[in-house]
């Protein structure tokens, strides 16, 4: 077992097994099946290029033959920081062959994410594009090496330089080893076969350790609530290493179908309704700020969208109004609304529920041994209908974030039930609402924002005092984030100033704040802590009140 990984407890393993929810197999013995079943039919699409699942087979088994000859080994962490495209998918199914471990960064990460990932996990490898935009990776990833003694691999996608080695060649190259040498490797289908990334609250994030096990349960249990079939066809856009577009039911639920997976690098409206139209797409992933930005664009009119069956939205809370826009201008496709967390528990609207639950809840869980309490302050269950704490468990949420025993011992109930943070309150119709969170977030459009990781960054700066980040309300992206800030004696900031000094720190771009609010002191709670509550309403009344402003 990975030392810093918090198994199930053998009674719960056992039920879940009896269940059939876990089949002991990992997740390269669960796709073997599932290549070899769909061998001739389109798995994958990128542009141009096309992969049969035969071929993805093959080409992600080439792959996974090179990185053992590379020095890779089963258990090996492994960072990949790729955008959307076909080689990210073979990496991900070459290194469950080998048994290593994908930590899931995004291509928007920088030195300080990528630093802290490669530190956290003892990863052996990072993969990366040349460049993403104007960014070049290579400087980064050196840097990181000279200060991460286990970082021996690079491996970039695009022209090799100096100690790197390209992800192309790797594909591509035959390999000198028989693919019966995948065989001869123990994967233990009980250990993690991904790392999801928290939101670290702590500034610090935290590695949520996915087994095989759960999750290709994750997925399946996923693509019958979706209704994913053999002839569905997806298109990701979102960035697939995230939990939802992977694997809920994501890539892996669509491809345990049979279904295909259309790539795309960008949320550009009108080159998705192109896509939609041209691979007669009939499942989307969304973001209710990428929805808005959709029903808002006049191309939409343009274009052929019958084929479309579902748009599911996660991340965030999505308003009544934006479903019910859509279904006027998309009436073939079902918005359903979800609520998930890389740590486990899914809760989807079902086809079938009434036209108000539909609007007003985030679903139910996807699985009936998925066991939920909500809980008051004291730890107590709530009655029916009021506000509680998620609390959960079940056969694909985790029992323990990677490597952190003290921070697990808050985090979990002493019977293993995960205090998730999240607010909700349980609708007459068994579904759930989310109400809000305990966690100290900014939900930016679904990216989760440590305000405590920026907050630390800007204590930093010679004006500041003291500082308070809190979401402000935002109607394209839910949240952003508002950075109130006590200035030290005779000094000035302006938030363009801010945002230089925070770029220096080479943090992702959307965890910057969007405005500053100078402020002489902060409110306090009767415990004499800093009410970001208070500061919240205080920056929501000053946006409603300038939106109402005659101009």
């Amino acid at each position: 077992m990975l030392p810093g990984f918090v198994s199930f407890p053998d009674a719960d393993a056992a039920r879940y097994r009896a269940k059939g929810y876990w089949r002991d197999k990992s997740l390269a013995e669960e796709f073997s099946t599932v290549f070899a079943t769909f061998a001739d039919r389109i798995a994958l699409v990128d542009g141009d290029r096309q992969y049969t699942y035969e071929a993805l087979d093959r080409a992600s088994t080439n792959l996974a033959l090179n990185l053992l000859d590379l020095g890779l080994q089963p258990q090996d962490r492994v960072v990949p920081t790729l955008p959307n495209v076909a080689e990210f998918v073979i990496l991900y199914f070459a290194l469950q062959k080998i048994g290593a471990i994908p930590i899931a960064a995004l291509v928007t990460h920088r030195y300080a994410e990528i630093s802290q990932f490669v530190q956290l996990s003892g990863a052996t490898t990072c993969v990366y594009p040349e460049t993403q935009g104007s960014f070049a990776f290579a400087p980064v990833i050196t840097r990181v090496q000279a200060e991460q003694p286990t970082l021996r691999f690079r491996i970039v996608l695009g022209t090799p330089g100096e100690g790197e080695v390209g992800l192309q060649e790797l594909i591509a190259r035959p390999a000198t080893r028989p693919a019966s040498a995948l065989g001869a490797l123990h994967i233990d289908p009980a250990d993690p076969c991904i790392f999801q990334l928290s939101g670290g609250t702590t500034g610090i994030p935290k590695l949520i350790p996915r087994t095989g096990n759960d999750y290709a349960y994750n997925s399946r249990a996923a693509s019958v609530v979706a209704h994913v079939e053999r002839d569905s066809v997806l298109l990701l856009v979102l960035p697939i290493a995230h939990n939802l577009p992977l694997a809920c039911p994501g890539i892996q639920g669509f491809l345990f179908a049979g279904g295909k997976v259309v790539l795309h690098g960008n949320t550009k409206p009108e080159e998705m309704f192109a896509l939609i139209q041209q691979h007669k797409v009939t499942h989307l992933k969304v973001v209710p700020a990428l929805l808005i930005r959709l029903i808002n664009d006049p191309a939409i009119g343009k274009y052929d969208l019958t084929s479309l069956r579902q748009i599911q939205s996660g991340g965030q809370r999505m308003q009544p109004e934006v479903r019910l826009r859509t279904r006027e201008l998309i009436p073939s496709a079902f918005v359903q609304e979800n609520f998930g967390m890389s740590e486990g528990v899914l809760m989807f609207v079902r086809f079938d529920d009434p036209d108000d639950v539909k609007l007003e809840t985030c679903g139910r869980p996807v699985c009936e041994d998925d066991e939920i309490l909500l809980l008051d302050e004291e730890g107590r269950e709530v009655p029916m209908g009021e506000v509680g704490e998620l609390t959960c468990r079940g056969p694909y949420t985790l029992r323990g974030y990677y490597g952190v025993p003290e921070y697990n011992a808050r985090q979990f109930t002493p019977d293993g039930f995960y205090r998730s943070g999240d607010l909700m309150r349980q609708h007459p119709s068994g579904n759930y609402v989310v109400e809000g969170r305990k966690k100290d977030l900014i939900n930016r459009g679904g990216e989760k924002i440590s305000a405590e990781e920026i907050e630390n960054l800007i204590l930093m700066h010679p004006s500041v005092q003291n500082v308070a980040c809190v979401p402000m309300p935002d109607p394209d992206l839910g949240e952003r984030m508002c950075a109130f800030v006590i200035l030290k004696r005779g000094r000035d900031l302006t938030l363009k100033a801010l945002v230089d000094f925070l770029l220096t720190k080479e943090i992702a771009k959307f965890k910057l704040p969007e405005r500053l609010e100078i402020v002489a002191d902060f409110p306090v709670s009767t415990f004499g802590k800093v009410s970001k509550k208070a500061l919240g309403e205080q920056i929501a009344a000053t946006l409603a009140s300038t939106a109402s402003t005659p101009s």
